[in-house]
Formats: structure tokens, C-alpha cells, sequence
């Protein structure tokens, strides 16, 4: 059996594919699995770290603009596209795959339009609550759609079948216990915890409303709460130095750079504050955790504020949008949310019901069920 992946551009396409390739090599150890990515961008890096046949395309997605610049990268792109429909035929035929996937990223438009044409058997994921331009696309096209969240239905013109799967979380998260998680970062019986960050690489919007909502909490130690600045937040790290914090640390806050410990950190939170991409959501459902999501308006189709609000409408998270942040904003929201132990607990249980917990099982049984 040869399964063949198409999906690149962020990690958040990536990771999900790697982790239903990795449970098909697990139940199918004489599976030949290749994945299709492009050659500069984290694909080339996380899918043969993991152990899987990489092979690239030369393809970019366009630019919403119509500046000199985006336009000559626009022309670029047509030029790569006509050429990339090509290298796509060749790795298909060459490889020969039972079943095509596409977990997003301009990399699956070509590579499953191709495995359409070639009659192969094909499907797709999309993560978001508003489709990207090439799953609509697609949705068109192959032969199964799964969704992570059902709102997705609804900007979707589908031919074939339609599931919605949710979308793979990390197994270390699902086992974290909420008492040994607080129990090893040390917080006390009596106080809450608020988790926030901004992503890997962080949000200055959430850093520069954090500061002060974080330096009086340090003051008042009314709760503790552990905030990342991300990995290119350094300057925020010292000016929380220049007001007293050491090592990050100030009475019941602690101000770190990067979450390496999500598992540990997310299961001891009682409010997870932070941006709405998909799989942090994923998480904090398979969690059940009662959150304030701040989604990023800078990214395509304004997606991560409908997979935000596909939460809100469920009474199972709160939204505050980014023209909205403030310090003051931000603070009110959190000092409301905990004081209300009710309306959290209520919030916690309905993420826990949006949660579907055997994702990467049934999108692996789906791609498998169009092998012939």
C-alpha cells in the first residue's frame, strides 16, 4: 500500500499530516509513505526528521497586493504553477500511490489535482473553520473531505463525501493530569492559574497589553500566571527585568521566552489566553480548558477569527479581537472570567464536548478506506 501526502507552508498543516502518517506506519508497518512539500519552507525539515521520503515542487501561493513588488511575485507564481502541475505528474507516476492526501498549503492544489486526473483516490483536511483557497478548491474535486470543526461545511461547495475528524493533538497532552501538572510548577491550592501566549515567535499586541495586566499582578498576587513572550518577544523579557522580575520570575508570575512544557503548563491552567489558530483550539478542547482567544487579523481569509467563533457560539470560549485589546480590555475580561467559577467551569465543559479525541484514528481509517 502506498499513501502519498501533499501539505506544507506552516506547522500547523504539517504536524496534523505527520501525525496521521506516523499512526499509518504504526497499524500499517509495510506502508510506503511520501510526502510532497516545497523545498523552503518547514516541511523540508519536520517530515524527514520524522522519518518519512520527502520530494519537493517548485510552487508559491500569490500576494493580496498590487504593489511592483507582489506583482512580479505574482507572475512568478503563475510561471511556477504551470511547472510545478509537471513535477507532480512525474512524482505521481514514479510513486505510484493507492491514495492521495491534501492537508493544506498551496502545495496540495497541484499535487492532488494531478492524483484527480490520474484517477487516483483522493481526499483532503482542513483545519480551519473558513476554508483556504486551495482546499475550496479541491473540495470540488476529490473524492472525500474531512473537516476539523463542522462550520467549515459551510464555505465549502463539496461533490464527495464529507466528515467532520477534528484534528490530531499531541498524545503527551491528553495524558497530562491537571493536580500533578500544578503539583510540579508549584502552584498553590488557593490561587488559579492563567496560561497566555502568543504563538512560538509571539504577539506584540498580547505582550504590549500583558505588561501591565502582569506587572500588577505580580504586586497583588491575586493569581499566578505564566505568559511567553515567544521567541522574537526578547525585548519585552527586559523590560519585565528592569521592573524587578528575576529570571523571569516576580511573586506569582513567571514570564518565560518560549513553553517548552505546554502539556504540563495547559493542564495546570484554569484560563488559557492566546491566538486562535487551529491546533492550539484542538488543544484547549482536548483539554477542556475555558480560554479568551485573540485571533490574529493578518492572516488569509481572516481565518482564525471564524475558527474563534466557532467556540463563542458554543459557549465554550471568549473572543476579545486584537482592535479591541488593550491592557484594560484584557484585564477586565480575565478578572471577570475568574471570578465567576461557575461560568468557567460551564466553559470548560463545553470545549470538552467540541473535543474529538480520536482524530488522527479516523482520518487514518478514511484515507484507508479509498485504497482499492
Amino acid at each position: 500500500m502506498k499513501v502519498l501526502f501533499a501539505t506544507g507552508g506552516t506547522a500547523g498543516h504539517i504536524n496534523p499530516a505527520l501525525a496521521v502518517a506516523s499512526y499509518i506506519r504504526e497499524t500499517n508497518p509495510d506502508a510506503e509513505i511520501l510526502f510532497i512539500g516545497t523545498a523552503d519552507h518547514m516541511e523540508a525539515r519536520l517530515v524527514p526528521n520524522a522519518g518519512f521520503d520527502f520530494r519537493t515542487i517548485d510552487i508559491s501561493g500569490f500576494k493580496r497586493s498590487f504593489s511592483p513588488k507582489a506583482i512580479t511575485h505574482n507572475l512568478k507564481t503563475v510561471t511556477r504553477i504551470i511547472k510545478s502541475t509537471g513535477e507532480s505528474k512525474k512524482i505521481i507516476e514514479d510513486f505510484r500511490p493507492d491514495v492521495a492526501v491534501g492537508f493544506g498549503g498551496y502545495v496540495s492544489g497541484p499535487v492532488l489535482q494531478e492524483a484527480v486526473k490520474l484517477g487516483i483516490p483522493t481526499c483532503i483536511h482542513e483545519q480551519n473553520a473558513y476554508p483556504g483557497i486551495t482546499n475550496k478548491t479541491l473540495a470540488k474535486q476529490v473524492d472525500k473531505v474531512m473537516l476539523t470543526v463542522e462550520d467549515a461545511k459551510n464555505h465549502l461547495e463539496i461533490n464527495g463525501e464529507c466528515v467532520v475528524t477534528g484534528l490530531p493533538v499531541r498524545g503527551e497532552l491528553l495524558k497530562a493530569d491537571k493536580a500533578e501538572a500544578r503539583k510540579e510548577l508549584g502552584i498553590p491550592d488557593d490561587k488559579l492559574l492563567v496560561l497566555s501566549f502568543g504563538g512560538s515567535l509571539g504577539a506584540a499586541p498580547l505582550n504590549e497589553a500583558m505588561f501591565p495586566i502582569l506587572l500588577d499582578s505580580a504586586e497583588s498576587g491575586k493569581y499566578c500566571h505564566i505568559h511567553s513572550v515567544g521567541t522574537n518577544g526578547g525585548e519585552y523579557l527586559e523590560k519585565f527585568e528592569a521592573e524587578g522580575f528575576e529570571n523571569g520570575k516576580k511573586g506569582t508570575v513567571e514570564v518565560r521566552q518560549y513553553i517548552d512544557n505546554m502539556d504540563v503548563c495547559m493542564a495546570a491552567a484554569d484560563l488559557v489566553i492566546g491566538r486562535a489558530g487551529a491546533s492550539s483550539l484542538s488543544e484547549i478542547e482536548a483539554m477542556g480548558k475555558a480560554s479568551i482567544l485573540i485571533p490574529s487579523p493578518y492572516v488569509a481569509e481572516n481565518h482564525q477569527f471564524h475558527n474563534a467563533m466557532a467556540l463563542v457560539n458554543r459557549d465554550a470560549g471568549f473572543i476579545l479581537e486584537e482592535k479591541d485589546l488593550s491592557g484594560e480590555s484584557l484585564s477586565n475580561m480575565i478578572d471577570e472570567l475568574l471570578s465567576d467559577t461557575d461560568k468557567l467551569h460551564e466553559t470548560e465543559k463545553n470545549a470538552k464536548a467540541m473535543a474529538i479525541l480520536n482524530s488522527r484514528e479516523k482520518i487514518a481509517e478514511i484515507i484507508l478506506s479509498l485504497v482499492k
